[in-house]
């Protein structure tokens, strides 16, 4: 083969990289990916659900810091960032396509007002606001749908969980739990969706 065969491209012509990450791509995983359900291994059974068990219990117990009609805040036993709340619904689903109209507007309505109290109590600097959905997604309690809305400050992370694998957290939950609530009951003691309203 000659020279005037080969083609070269010029790199300055090339789509730019979009990120540092390498990708090898491996398209006979699809098979993998789209399996049947069936053929996968069961999965021991769980235990009770935390976030069906937490309206049970008081408040304070529970760690709730508001319950709504359809949805409820609780503190997150784990949390992210101090002041990590989640909202979930008291319904047992695990999909954000599960939930009706009712629940799907005070959920989202939730969240907004979490944001609100946040504001109030502890004059963040921005918020992560998500869901996972599913165990395969990253969700700790699959199962039982929530949306995390976790506080963030200029300056919050620093070399702790890198070098120690560990969170510092300034204020105990209990305590976290209790200004919330006061916030909460001041901002919005209750709120319905009216039956009127449509999504």
């Amino acid at each position: 083969m000659t020279d005037e065969h080969v083609r070269v491209d010029d790199p300055a012509g090339f789509p730019p990289q979009e990120d540092t990450v390498e990708r090898l791509w491996t398209p006979q995983r699809m098979t993998y990916v789209l399996r049947d359900s069936s053929d996968r291994p069961a999965k021991p059974k769980a235990k009770e659900c935390p976030f069906c068990a937490g309206p049970a219990k008081s408040d304070e117990d529970g760690l709730i810091a508001w319950r709504g009609t359809h949805v409820f805040a609780i503190m997150n036993l784990y949390p992210y960032n101090v002041g990590h709340l989640m909202i979930c619904p008291y319904r047992h689903v695990g999909l954000l396509t599960d939930l009706d109209d009712a629940e799907l507007f005070e959920f989202e309505k939730a969240t907004t007002l979490s944001m609100k109290v946040m504001e109030t109590v502890s004059h963040p600097d921005g918020y992560n606001i998500g869901i996972n959905q599913g165990e395969v997604a990253g969700a700790g309690v699959a199962a039982h749908l929530h949306q995390h809305v976790v506080p963030r400050w200029n300056g919050d992370a620093n070399f702790m969980p890198i070098v120690a694998q560990t969170r510092t957290m300034p204020i105990l939950l209990s305590d976290q739990r209790t200004a919330y609530a006061a916030a909460f009951a001041d901002l919005a003691p209750r709120f319905d969706l009216p039956a009127s309203s449509t999504i």
